[in-house]
Order: structure tokens, then C-alpha cells, then sequence
């Protein structure tokens, strides 16, 4: 179990790599779903934003939380897994299964599947970019 453990600056570009992992891949299945429609309308456009500037802000807040998170082990070296708290894992479980749900079941429509995944894809990938500034600037 020694060889999982990383330092906290590693820790942050793990952290950085799954948040934008995930950004791109939910992106791609937003970018897809336009591409099915064939046009990308203006209120479609305007959703995304709109969904984006919502969970940017969240990210956001949650990216510094789990960064002073991070900072504060007093360990030198930590789990990779420790990139997130256990409340992270849920939340991120809780998304992710909802999202296969929704896409699988029919109840969204491919406009709404559009908008919201590009909006999110792209709220999660700046947020994996914030992960990566903290990586580049990590003095520790």
C-alpha cells in the first residue's frame, strides 16, 4: 500500500486529471447530442451557458474546499485516493448514476441532454484546470 500513497502536490494533479477527464467526456456527449440535432440554437446556447455559470460556481467553491483539504495533511505522503473526501466519492457516484439514468431512460430529450451535458462538461473541466494552477503553484 506504500507505493499508493502520493504527496499532496501529486495529489492535486490527480485531482486535476479526473475533473478533467470527466469535463471532456461529458463535453463529448453534450457536443454529440447537438450534432444528433443537427443545429445549435440560440436558447440552447444561452442553457448552456446558463448551466455552466451554475456549476462553475459550485466547482469552484468545491476545487478550493478540497484543495485547503489537501494542503492541511499532516502526512507528507497521502492515498491517491484522498484527491476526494468520502462526501466527493457520493456526490460524484450520485452524478454520474443519475446521468446514465436520464440518458438511458428516455425521459430527456437529446436538446436537453445537448445543453446541460455542454454546460457541465465545460463547468468540470475548468475546474479540473484549477486543479492543475494549484498543482503548477503548490509551494509545499
Amino acid at each position: 500500500m506504500k507505493n499508493l500513497r502520493l504527496r499532496k502536490r501529486t495529489l492535486l494533479a490527480v485531482a486535476g486529471s479526473v475533473w478533467l477527464i470527466a469535463g471532456f467526456n461529458v463535453i463529448k456527449m453534450g457536443i454529440q447530442a447537438y450534432i444528433h440535432l443537427g443545429n445549435i440554437s440560440l436558447i440552447n446556447t444561452l442553457l448552456s451557458i446558463l448551466i455552466f455559470l451554475a456549476f462553475a460556481a459550485l466547482f469552484y467553491k468545491m476545487a478550493w474546499k478540497h484543495q485547503k483539504r489537501i494542503l492541511s495533511y499532516k502526512e507528507r505522503k497521502r492515498p491517491f485516493w484522498d484527491f476526494f473526501d468520502l462526501k466527493s466519492y457520493l456526490i460524484m457516484a450520485f452524478m454520474m448514476g443519475g446521468g446514465i439514468w436520464l440518458r438511458t431512460s428516455g425521459l430527456a430529450p437529446i436538446s436537453f441532454i445537448a445543453f446541460f451535458y455542454t454546460g457541465l462538461g465545460s463547468a468540470l473541466t475548468l475546474a479540473g484546470i484549477l486543479f492543475w494552477k494549484f498543482y503548477l503553484t503548490y509551494q509545499g
